[in-house]
């Protein structure tokens, strides 16, 4: 249903992977790679950094917290988030960090805040970053590929990427939570491509062509990929943008997405079309809409 890639195929343009890759982008928006440049053994040690990190007390973590900022860098506490309107405010934790570009005006290029403790936060969460964009910009060519652009279509769409690498942390469900509490809601992604590791934990569903929720994980080290409405639209609805949440369970869970989008310049508009939509345009949008300190104005 969900396919299980081979990375180093797609890279080989092996034609019965991108077979997969294509329909795996057609019909469920989902995937399940393995296989990559990324070792099981840093992306544990990415774990174990983030939970360090998230076990710190609020205090500390509040020193760096994204409410006081007006870009998404830091920090962001239980209920910070809704991306759902009619959730409730998500209870998940974040960390969010991506790719800066100094003296920018533009918050998608806003300076990363850095914690002081673990020690090693810095190091570690930036090496993984820089491997992270190399994977997900290997499988953005195997997508453009399987859906019959020239490989490195998209390359130079990408050399600044508004590409946002985050922590997030679920606690165990709250005994309060409700039909409308949610790890975090319903939605779709908002901009190409998302690259998921995750500690193992099960927690993600996805929902099927049916309206049924279908649970997908990955082991530490494999990666689930999905994506987003900036790439579905650009495609002309080729590529789908699939609606997961989160709802949660007794066992706390960590998960670090990088959400990978173009250029803020970009135009994302249908190929071949007369429009022009900015990809800046459309992410802060949808920044505005759910990052609950953005829509206050704080």
């Amino acid at each position: 249903m969900i396919p299980r890639l081979d990375a180093q195929k797609i890279a080989a343009r092996d034609a019965d992977t991108l077979d997969a890759l294509r329909r795996g982008a057609e019909e469920t928006g989902f995937l399940v790679l393995y296989n990559t440049a990324i070792g099981s053994e840093q992306f544990r040690a990415v774990i174990d950094t983030y939970r360090t990190f998230f076990a710190l007390p609020e205090a500390e973590k509040r020193k760096i917290d994204m409410a006081e900022t007006g870009s998404n860098r830091g920090w962001g506490a239980p209920k910070a988030e809704q991306v759902d309107p009619n959730a409730n405010p998500d209870y998940k934790q974040v960390f969010d960090c991506g790719f800066e570009i100094p003296g920018s005006d533009l918050s998608v290029y806003a300076p990363n805040l850095w914690p002081s403790d673990p020690a090693d936060f810095r190091p570690v969460i930036e090496a993984y970053y820089q491997s992270a964009l190399a994977v997900a910009m290997d499988i953005l060519r195997g997508i453009s590929a399987a859906i019959g652009q020239e490989s490195h279509y998209f390359d130079d769409k990408f050399d600044r990427p508004m590409a946002l690498l985050r922590g997030n942390y679920y606690p165990p469900r709250p005994v309060w939570a409700g039909d409308k509490d949610f790890g975090i809601a319903a939605h779709t992604d908002y901009g190409c491509l998302t690259l998921l590791g995750t500690d193992g934990v099960p927690g993600l569903e996805v929902q099927l062509n049916d309206g049924t929720w279908f649970p997908v994980q990955a082991e530490p080290g494999a990666f689930i990929i999905n994506f987003g409405e900036m790439l579905e639209m650009w495609t002309k609805g080729r590529v789908k943008a699939t609606l997961h949440r989160v709802k949660g369970s007794a066992q706390e869970r960590i998960s670090v997405p990088l959400f990978f989008n173009p250029n803020h310049d970009t135009n994302v508009a249908p190929l071949g079309s007369d429009q022009v939509i900015r990809a800046g345009d459309h992410l802060q949008k949808r920044f505005n809409e759910t990052y609950v300190h953005l829509k206050s104005g704080s």
